[in-house]
């Protein structure tokens, strides 16, 4: 596997393989790399030719007080699982070369009909943030595919309506949510919580598959849904963010609709979790 840390590098490695018509399959990530991400890749080489993926803290899509400066960075383990799994390049640029002019008075991309609400609402800026890097890496990769997990359901939303409204030739595609066997979506944060905090995390998947239970069953008074589903979470000693049903396309949901998504994100002790369950009627 190729590793590669400039753009003109990246973009002489990428003419070669296209100029040989190879499909090419991009998986975008900020690394210290879990089995959801491998996936990602494992699918990209099912569906390419070539899997290019970035590794890149992007310090634009961090608040003033959020862990980008704690993030972890495992570079040397990320490279070695990626080619383990058959990845092809690995993109890991410095912010001075994704940002050579800096952050200030950045030409941005907003998706602003799905980034002020649920965890933009939280997080002020953070989707323009994720949409401005993901459209920056696009451009540089051009890929013919991109893949992202499910786990982060409104950045999936934000960037397939990004793709959908900037007339972007790439597919995206959303991967499954991996879980640990008792249900904790994996995430890169996961190794913050303490023993004990461990222990309770699964509460939250369990919380939001008990209120998709009662949508299955009939259930459509979505407020008292969600604050019994608060209620759980702040027993099992989370501090939530919010807890809300909502319709596939992220609007407000409706008693007659067939499809909905239960959001939530919630503080367990220093770390913050998000999670989502979908439901199709």
């Amino acid at each position: 596997m190729l590793t590669i840390h400039t753009i003109p590098e990246l973009r002489a490695q990428l003419a070669e393989w296209r100029r040989a018509g190879q499909r090419i399959a991009f998986v975008p990530t900020m690394g210290n790399l879990h089995r959801g991400h491998l996936e990602l890749a494992r699918r990209g080489r099912q569906m390419a030719d070539r899997v290019v993926s970035s590794v890149f803290v992007n310090p634009l899509q961090f608040g003033p007080n959020e862990d980008f400066g704690r993030y972890p960075r495992t570079l040397e383990q990320d490279k070695k699982a990626l080619a383990e799994v058959g990845a092809d390049l690995l993109f890991a640029p410095t912010a001075q070369e994704v940002y050579p002019r800096g952050m200030d008075g950045l030409a941005k991309v907003s998706v602003s009909s799905a980034s002020n609400i649920l965890c933009g609402h939280f997080r002020p800026g953070h989707f323009d943030g994720v949409a401005t890097v993901v459209s920056i890496l696009f451009n540089l990769v051009q890929p013919d595919t991109a893949l992202f997990g499910e786990k982060d359901y409104q950045q999936l939303f934000i960037i397939r309506r990004m793709v959908a409204d900037l007339h972007m030739p790439i597919d995206i595609i959303g991967v499954a949510t991996e879980r640990e066997p008792d249900g904790l979506a994996l995430s890169s944060r996961n190794q913050y919580l303490t023993e004990e905090e461990r222990r309770l995390a699964p509460e939250m998947y369990a919380t939001l598959r008990e209120v998709a239970d009662k949508l299955r069953a009939g259930r459509r008074d979505f407020p008292s849904l969600c604050y019994t589903g608060i209620k759980r979470l702040e027993a099992s000693h989370f501090r939530p963010q919010y807890l809300e049903v909502r319709a596939a396309d992220l609007s407000e949901p409706k008693r007659d609709g067939k499809e909905f998504v239960i959001l939530a994100a919630a503080y367990l002790g220093k770390t913050r979790l998000i999670d989502n369950v979908s439901l199709n009627l």
